[in-house]
């Protein structure tokens, strides 16, 4: 496998129509996979909805979000191989296809069995979107100029979900829940139409093997880790099938026997996720932080809405207002942390960036049913900041400290940590803040109060974990080939 670039046309005679044709095709990703991203945020805040409207259980409704998850999961890792084997334009058509397919099943779907199918769908297009938008990134953008790129692609991850929740919020209060799909959908029909006429080829695909039985064993894997995940903060349930443990240690078999396989066959240069990216120190500090950096996110996302309303009291469009302001502010941010990522490297903004994360997290430790709204406000608007810090860095020298033939496979275990992570965080957070309120409660503490002192105690461990982001922040370095003069430091 030698290090040829994917076709670019680097040619003087055509060099301004290739770069004007590189910034057509990474904008039309760039849209295409904000809209894939909206889509997931948007259903945040609908599970209570469903549950009334459709008449299903939360252990029911819980799977629109747990199949979501567990199919991308499944999906990322086979993005390497298809990323290396197929070309631009049919892999962008695919992806956005499928997802308008699963949004068009969503919008029509008379129960809850087919809208979970509908969401299945939807999740193969979103898993493939995110590692095609960035080795398409790495591809085309020159060493000196990634982290600007970056920082819209990081514009895409922080202001869809900031907006998402608002916007699913404001639909269902004055619409029918299938109408989050019914105006989704000619967005998406639009972005595949558009992006199938305009994005050329900017890729040579390449011979790649594809290994059926790594593929199975990455079901198992992934699959098992984040389905597991997904399930601990849910606690065991009266006539379970089997113990919730059950699926985490299937999981944690596959992934032993997937990584196994996958450093015997990487010596063949026939791997599904070539592991050889981990050689890479930089590669792995980036993605060790950025997966504590992820717990984090998914953490705090997933409690402060259950703070907000179940202990302060604000209803769904009120949690969504106070929520927006961090997340377009970390939106706002992301061009310039990126043009100061080329300036100046990854530690000087990642350092302060994951400190702003941890003093938030040790500040909600102290939240009850007393806190002012104006403060969890505040609290979120400064850990937006400290995010937008930390992932725009973290993208770019994650993926620029690997060499360009495993782009594509840095992309994909990069995603696919992402997800584990961020079920992680989820399970982490929601399992701790169930366990302390049902201590609280059995004690005689009133439900309001003993929530809160759950919620304290799941940020507690948050605000724990994130100083080990502090001390890998001061570790992740700026990758050889950066800025001219920055190179090696």
């Amino acid at each position: 496998m030698t290090t040829q670039a994917p076709t670019m046309d680097t040619a003087p005679p055509g060099a301004t129509d290739n770069a004007a044709r590189n910034r057509l095709v990474i904008a039309l990703l760039l849209g295409s996979t904000f809209v894939v991203f909206l889509n997931e945020t948007m259903m945040s805040v609908a599970i209570p909805h469903l549950m009334a409207d459709l008449g299903v259980s939360p252990s029911v409704a819980q799977w629109l979000t747990t199949a979501f998850l567990l199919t991308m999961a499944i999906v990322i890792p086979i993005t390497g191989f298809l990323l290396q084997r197929m070309n631009t334009r049919p892999i962008f058509v695919l992806a956005m296809s499928t997802f308008a397919a699963g949004t068009a099943i969503c919008a029509v779907s008379p129960g809850i069995e087919l809208l979970i199918f509908g969401r299945v769908i939807q999740a193969v297009g979103t898993a493939i979107m995110m590692p095609l938008l960035m080795t398409t990134v790495m591809t085309l953008v020159p060493p000196e100029s990634r982290g600007k790129t970056m920082g819209n692609v990081s514009i895409v991850i922080s202001v869809a979900p900031a907006i998402g929740p608002t916007i699913g919020g404001f639909i269902l209060a004055n619409f029918e829940w299938r109408w989050m799909f019914l105006l989704m959908l000619p967005i998406a029909l639009l972005a595949l139409a558009v992006g199938a006429r305009k994005i050329q080829n900017v890729t040579t695909p390449r011979y790649a093997p594809l290994d059926i039985l790594s593929v199975l064993l990455s079901a198992i894997g992934f699959g098992g880790l984040v389905y597991g995940l997904s399930s601990l903060g849910e606690g065991e349930q009266a006539g379970a099938a089997f113990p919730l443990w059950l699926p985490l240690v299937i999981g944690l078999m596959g992934m032993v026997v997937f990584i196994w396989r996958q450093v015997i066959l990487s010596r063949q240069n026939k791997a599904l996720l070539d592991l050889r990216t981990f050689l890479s120190r930089n590669y792995t500090v980036s993605v060790l932080t950025m997966a504590i950096a992820m717990m984090a996110l998914f953490g705090t996302v997933i409690l402060l809405p259950i703070y907000t309303q179940n202990v302060l009291g604000l209803d769904t469009l009120q949690t969504g207002l106070l929520l927006l302001p961090g997340g377009l502010l970390m939106g706002l941010l992301a061009p310039t942390v990126g043009r100061l990522y080329d300036r100046i490297g990854p530690t000087k903004l990642l350092v302060p960036g994951t400190a702003l994360v941890s003093v938030v997290l040790w500040a909600l430790t102290r939240v009850d049913q007393h806190t002012s709204v104006w403060a969890i406000l505040a609290g979120h608007i400064v850990i937006s900041v400290g995010l937008a810090l930390v992932f725009t860095p973290l993208f770019t020298a994650a993926l620029g400290s690997v060499k360009q033939e495993f782009y594509s496979h840095g992309s994909a275990i990069l995603g696919s940590i992402q997800q584990v992570a961020g079920a992680a965080g989820i399970a982490l957070f929601v399992a701790l803040m169930t366990i302390r309120t049902a201590s609280l409660t059995a004690d005689g503490l009133e439900p309001v109060s003993a929530l809160a002192g759950g919620i304290q105690l799941a940020f507690l461990v948050g605000a724990v974990i994130s100083l080990f982001a502090i001390v890998a922040a001061f570790f992740v370095r700026k990758p050889e080939g950066g800025a001219p003069g920055m190179a090696g430091h």
